[in-house]
C-alpha cells in the first residue's frame, strides 16, 4: 500500500506513488543499503512510463525548479544532482541503443562489446535510466526488447560503476537480476501490493472527472461528492491499472448517459472490459468496436493514415464498414489518439491506439494474427499506385515489411528493387534481418549486405538506388542493377560497368593501351598479389616480387570489361598531370567515400560510399571511376549531367 502522505502534497504529475518514489530517491542518492540497479516492471497499463517520467522530473535540475519541492514528502525527493543519462529504447535496436550510450559519454570503441568496458573504465559513478524497453525496435515483432534486455541492460547492470534504472516488461526481470550479487538489484513490480497505489488511482479518477480538466459537466462530473464516490468505485474496480482508470473515465465522459453508474459491474476491471462496456454503453456490438481498432493494433510505426485505416478496417472485417466508420468517433474515441507526423511537411493525420496495452488486448482476441496480417499486407499492396513504390503512401512503403514479416510473406516481397530503394532502410533492414537466412533470395542478401551502409548514412532515395545498383553488380546480379536504371525511372549518377572479385588489390590506375588503327583501348591496371589468375608479375621475373599486375578493359561498346593475357601492362600509357588537370572531372577521397567533382562548377556530381575502406581509387580522363576494396575492384561510368549535388552524411 502507499505510505501515508499526511501533511505532504502528492507529486503534481503522479498524484501518488509515494512508496516507489521513496525507493527511487534512495537509489538516486546512493544511500547505504540502496540497490545499485532497479528494475521497474508491471503489467501493460500499470503506469511504468508515467511513473518514470514523474521521477525524472525530480532528477532534472531545470525541471525540478518548477515543482513544489518544499510541499512534497522529503523522502521522495532526491538531492539536486546532475541529470542522469536517459537513453530511451523506443524505436531503437539494441545496437543503436548501445551506440547512443557511447555517444552520450564520448566513449571510444570499435565494437559494441567494448562500449561497456569503456564505460566501466571511466573511473566515476554514472547514472543511467533506460525507459521504454517494451517499445524497442523499429519493427514490433522482431524481438528487439529481449535483445535490449540481454545485450544492453545486462552489461550495464554488470558494470560496477553504473547505477541503472530500467523500465522493462516482467518477462525480462529474472534474466537481469539472476547473475548479479545479492542486494545489487531491486525489482519494483507495480502490480505487487507493496508498490500498488490504490489511493493514487482514486485521485487520478477524481482529477480526470473534474470539469477543470476539460471534462463535460454531467451531474457526476460537476458535483464534488458524486465525483468522489464515482472515483472511489472506478479506482477500486481498476485494481492496479491507471490505464483502466483512464479508459473508464473517458468512456463515461463520451457516452450519452448522464447518470453515474453506481453498479460496479458497469465499470471495467481490465482493458478488455473497458472496450466491451463502452460499446454496450453506446448500444453497439463490442465486436464492431474491435473491428475498428484491429488495424491500429496491428499497425507499425507512429500510426496509420486515416485513409489507410478505413481501407484496412474493411479488409479485416471482410465487408463494407462504412456505417460503423461514419459513427466511429464516439465508439472508438476513448481508445484512439490522432497526431500529425513531425517534420515531413505533411498535413495528413495519423491514428494510433492510446496505449500499447490496448493493442495487446486486441491482438490476443484475434483468431489468427498471421491471417490478419496477410489481409493487411494484400490491402497495402493494392494501395500502391501502379505498383510504383515512389508513389506509395509513406506508411505503405516504410512498414509493409513489418506486416509481411508477421504474415510470413516477406521473402516473396524481397525481389523488388523499387521497395529496396524507396523504403526507409531502418525498419526494412530490421524486418529482413528477422527472416531466416536460408529463406532469403540473392537480391535480399545483397540488400542485407548493403543495409548497414544505408542506415548509417541515411542517404536519400536517389543515392540509395545508386549504392544498391553497384552492390547488385558486385554480387553478380546485373539484371537488378538494370531494373534500377530502367524500370524505376531514376537518373543515377553512375552506371557500374563491371566488378572483379579479386582480393588484395593494393593500387589501381586508369590508362590506355595502343590499339589497332591507332585506336587506344581504355584499361584499368590493378596491382594484385602474385599468383592471381591472369595477372603478370612485376619485375623481370616471377620471383622478383610478391605483387603482380592485372589489366582489365575499362569498357567496350557494350560496357562490359574483360581481362586476359593479351592485355600487356608494359604497354599501358598513363595520363600526364597536365591531362588530368584539364579533365572535366576530379576526385577526392576518404577512408570510406569517394567524391567526384565537376571542375568548372566545383559541385559534387557523384559520391560513392562503402561499408569497407577503399584501398585504391583512380578516375579516367573520360570519367570512369575505378575503385578497389578488400573485396575487389569495380568501374563506374560517372554521369555528371544527371547527378544532382550530393553531400556525404555526417
Amino acid at each position: 500500500m502507499t505510505a501515508p502522505t499526511t501533511g505532504y502534497a502528492p507529486h503534481p504529475y503522479l498524484g501518488g506513488r509515494t512508496a516507489v518514489l521513496r525507493a527511487l530517491a534512495a537509489w538516486r542518492t546512493g544511500r547505504p543499503g540502496a540497490p545499485r540497479v532497479i528494475v521497474l516492471t508491471g503489467s501493460p497499463g500499470s503506469g511504468r512510463s508515467h511513473l518514470l517520467t514523474g521521477f525524472l522530473m525530480l532528477c532534472d535540475p531545470e525541471f525540478r525548479g518548477r515543482l513544489p519541492l518544499a510541499d512534497l514528502d522529503p523522502s521522495t525527493v532526491p538531492p539536486e544532482l546532475p541529470a542522469p543519462a536517459v537513453p530511451s529504447a523506443a524505436g531503437l535496436t539494441a545496437t543503436q541503443l548501445g551506440w547512443l550510450i557511447a555517444d552520450h559519454y564520448g566513449l571510444k570503441a570499435d565494437r559494441l562489446e567494448e562500449v561497456y568496458a569503456a564505460l566501466g573504465a571511466l573511473g566515476r559513478t554514472e547514472t543511467v535510466v533506460v525507459p521504454d524497453v517494451d517499445r524497442a525496435g523499429p519493427v514490433r515483432t522482431t524481438g528487439e526488447p529481449a535483445r535490449v534486455a540481454r545485450e544492453v541492460l545486462g552489461p550495464l547492470a554488470a558494470t560496477p560503476n553504473v547505477r541503472l534504472l530500467a523500465d522493462v516488461p516482467r518477462e525480462f526481470t529474472t534474466e537481469l537480476s539472476g547473475e548479479l550479487p545479492p542486494g545489487t538489484v531491486q525489482i519494483i513490480d507495480l502490480d505487487d501490493p507493496q508498490w500498488a497505489d490504490p489511493r493514487g488511482l482514486v485521485l487520478q479518477a477524481y482529477a480526470l472527472l473534474r470539469p477543470e480538466s476539460g471534462a463535460p459537466e454531467p451531474p457526476f462530473a460537476s458535483d464534488a461528492a458524486t465525483r468522489r464516490t464515482l472515483a472511489e468505485t472506478i479506482g477500486r474496480r481498476a485494481g492496479t491499472s491507471p490505464l483502466t482508470v483512464q479508459l473508464a473515465v473517458q468512456s463515461l465522459l463520451t457516452s450519452p448517459g448522464s447518470v453515474a453508474p453506481y453498479d460496479e459491474s458497469l465499470l471495467p476491471s481490465s482493458v478488455g472490459q473497458a472496450l466491451d462496456l463502452h460499446a454496450g454503453r453506446l448500444g453497439a456490438d463490442p465486436q464492431t468496436l474491435r473491428q475498428l481498432l484491429a488495424p491500429l493494433a496491428l499497425a507499425e510505426g507512429d500510426g496509420l493514415p486515416v485513409a489507410l485505416w478505413i481501407r484496412l478496417v474493411n479488409a479485416l472485417a471482410g465487408k463494407d464498414m462504412s456505417g460503423p466508420l461514419a459513427d466511429s468517433g464516439a465508439l472508438a474515441g476513448p481508445f484512439v489518439e490522432s497526431l500529425r507526423p513531425d517534420g515531413d511537411g505533411s498535413t495528413r493525420t495519423l491514428l494510433r491506439l492510446l496505449h500499447p496495452a490496448i493493442g495487446d488486448e486486441m491482438r490476443a482476441g484475434l483468431p489468427n494474427v498471421r491471417a490478419a496480417q496477410t489481409q493487411i499486407a494484400m490491402a497495402l499492396l493494392e494501395a500502391v499506385p501502379d505498383q510504383d513504390w515512389s508513389k506509395a503512401d509513406p506508411y505503405v512503403r516504410d512498414h509493409i515489411a513489418g506486416h509481411t514479416l508477421e504474415a510470413g510473406l516477406l521473402p516473396q516481397l524481397l525481389t523488388d528493387p523499387g521497395l529496396f530503394v524507396h523504403s526507409d532502410p531502418v525498419p526494412l533492414r530490421a524486418a529482413v534481418e528477422a527472416v531466416p537466412a536460408e529463406e532469403l533470395g540473392a537480391p535480399a542478401r545483397t540488400y542485407l549486405r548493403t543495409a548497414p551502409l544505408l542506415t548509417r548514412t541515411q542517404v536519400p532515395a536517389m543515392l540509395r538506388a545508386a549504392l544498391l545498383e553497384t552492390a547488385f553488380v558486385e554480387d553478380g546480379l546485373p539484371e537488378y542493377a538494370d531494373a534500377i536504371h530502367g524500370r524505376l525511372g531514376l537518373d543515377l549518377p553512375w552506371r557500374t560497368l563491371w566488378s572483379l572479385p579479386v582480393p588484395g588489390i593494393s593500387a589501381v590506375s586508369a590508362g590506355n593501351l595502343p590499339g589497332a588503327e591507332g585506336q587506344s583501348v581504355p584499361v584499368a591496371v590493378l596491382v594484385v598479389p602474385a599468383g592471381t589468375p591472369g595477372a603478370k608479375p612485376l619485375g623481370e621475373s616471377a620471383g622478383a616480387t610478391d605483387a603482380a599486375v592485372l589489366v582489365h578493359r575499362l569498357a567496350r561498346s557494350d560496357d562490359s570489361g574483360e581481362t586476359g593475357p593479351d592485355l600487356d601492362p608494359g604497354q599501358v600509357l598513363r595520363p600526364s598531370q597536365a591531362e588530368r588537370a584539364a579533365a572535366p572531372l576530379d576526385l577526392s577521397r576518404g577512408a570510406d567515400y569517394v567524391r567526384v567533382w565537376d571542375r568548372a562548377s566545383q559541385k559534387v556530381v557523384a559520391e560513392l560510399l562503402s561499408d569497407v575502406p577503399f584501398t585504391a581509387v583512380d578516375l579516367s580522363l573520360d570519367g570512369i571511376l575505378v575503385v578497389a576494396t578488400e573485396r575487389g575492384a569495380k568501374a563506374l561510368r560517372i554521369h555528371p549531367a544527371a547527378a544532382g549535388t550530393t553531400r556525404r552524411a555526417a
